[in-house]
C-alpha cells in the first residue's frame, strides 16, 4: 500500500513537471534542468514522464529522453510485474501434527492459520484468499493476529475477509502487535462488528472443541503467566496455543502447551537462499524463526510467513503464506 502510494506521487509529479518544463519552454523563461527531470524518471516516475512526453510533445526528439525515459518504463513495468507476482501470488504449506492426544473423532482435523494480513487486498472481497482457504477444507480457521494495520489502517478491507472466512469454517481471532497499537473506540467497534458476524475473539480465553483446547494468547500476555489460561484445559485435551509472536516461546512452552500457530516475523520479508529470511519485524537480521516447524522439547511451533506488509512494503522469494494444519492420532 506504502509502495503503490508513493508510485502513484512521483508519476503525478513526473507527468506535472514535464508539463511545467514544456510551459516554461514555450515562455522563454529558465528551464527544469534535464538531469532533474530524468532523475525523477529514475525515481518511479517513468510512467509519467513517458506520458507528459508524448502529451506535451516534450523532449521527444531529444536522444536523451527518447532512449532513457522509455527505457526506464520497461525496466519498472518489469519491476512491478514481478512486486505483484512476488507479493500477491499465494501459497499454502501444509503440515502433518501427530499428537497421542488426538483421538479418532479428530483424526484429520484441519487448522487453516492466516496471519498477519495487514490489511493485504487479495481481490474484491478478498474472493482470492477466500477460495484458496476453501480449497483447503478447513474445520476452523485460526487467525493469529495483525488482520489490520497501524500504517495504513482499513477496517472495511479486514472486516471483508472475516465476512466471507465464517461462511467457510469457525472463525477464531486474538490479537497482534498492529491490533494492540490501535486499541481505541475505532478497534473497538471493529472487534464488535466481526464479532456480530460469527467471528470468535479470544484474547486471553481459552475454548473446547471436542478434546481440542484452543488458547488464544492476547498480544499484551505474551510474557504474562499463562498457565491460568491452560489450566482450564481439561485433562488429555490437546492445547493449542494461538499466538502471535514466536519469541516468546519459552513462556508458552511453560505454560505446557502442545502446538503453536503464530507469525508476525513475515518470513523475513526477503528469503535469501541457504540463509534464511532477512530481517525480522523486530528489525533483528537473519532470525531464527522466521517460517516453519521449530521444536521445544514437547511443544511444536509453527510459524506462519503470513500475507501481507507493513513498514517494509514488498517481500521478495517469500510468497504470501495459508498454513494448513491436519491433526493425526498416533497409531
Amino acid at each position: 500500500m506504502i509502495l503503490a502510494i508513493y508510485m502513484i506521487f512521483i508519476n503525478i509529479f513526473a507527468l506535472a513537471i514535464y508539463g511545467i518544463d514544456k510551459g516554461l519552454a514555450q515562455n522563454d523563461k529558465q528551464r527544469i534542468p534535464e538531469s532533474r527531470l530524468i532523475l525523477v524518471a529514475a525515481l518511479g516516475g517513468a510512467f509519467g514522464a513517458l506520458f507528459g512526453m508524448f502529451i506535451f510533445h516534450h523532449k521527444t526528439r531529444k536522444p536523451k529522453f527518447a532512449i532513457t525515459v522509455p527505457l526506464l518504463f520497461i525496466v519498472y513495468l518489469l519491476l512491478m510485474g514481478f512486486c505483484l507476482e512476488q507479493n500477491y501470488r499465494l501459497t499454502t504449506s501444509e503440515y502433518d501434527y501427530v499428537n497421542s492426544k488426538i483421538d479418532a473423532s479428530k483424526d484429520g482435523f484441519v487448522i487453516v492459520q492466516i496471519s498477519d494480513l495487514h490489511n493485504q487486498w487479495f481481490g474484491p472481497g478478498q474472493s482470492y484468499l477466500l477460495e484458496e482457504i476453501e480449497k483447503c477444507d478447513p474445520d476452523i480457521i485460526a487467525v493469529t493476529g495483525d488482520a489490520v494495520d497501524k500504517y495504513h489502517t482499513s477496517y472495511s478491507i479486514a472486516k471483508s475477509f472475516f465476512e466471507g472466512a465464517v461462511k467457510i469454517a469457525p472463525v477464531y481471532y486474538i490479537t497482534g502487535n498492529h491490533e494492540d497499537w490501535l486499541k481505541d473506540e475505532d478497534f473497538d467497534k471493529f472487534v464488535n462488528d466481526v464479532e456480530k458476524l460469527g467471528v470468535n475473539f479470544i484474547d486471553d480465553e481459552t475454548i473446547d472443541i471436542g478434546n481440542i483446547s484452543l488458547i488464544g494468547v492476547a498480544e499484551e500476555s505474551r510474557e504474562a503467566d499463562l498457565t491460568g489460561l491452560t489450566s482450564k484445559c481439561p485433562e488429555g485435551n490437546l492445547k493449542v496455543m494461538l499466538a502471535h509472536e514466536p519469541n516468546p516461546h519459552e513462556n508458552y512452552k511453560k505454560a505446557d502447551a502442545d502446538l503453536v500457530l503464530c507469525g508476525h516475523n513475515h518470513g523475513g520479508q526477503i528469503i535469501i537462499p541457504k540463509k534464511g529470511g532477512l530481517i525480522s519485524s523486530d528489525l533483528k537480521f537473519f532470525p531464527e524463526l522466521y517460517e516453519g516447524v521449530h521444536l521445544f522439547n514437547n511443544m511444536t511451533m509453527i510459524i506462519s510467513r503470513g500475507l501481507g506488509n507493513s513498514a517494509a512494503p514488498v517481500r521478495i522469494n517469500n510468497y504470501p503464506e495459508i498454513v494448513k494444519v491436519t491433526l493425526h492420532m498416533q497409531n
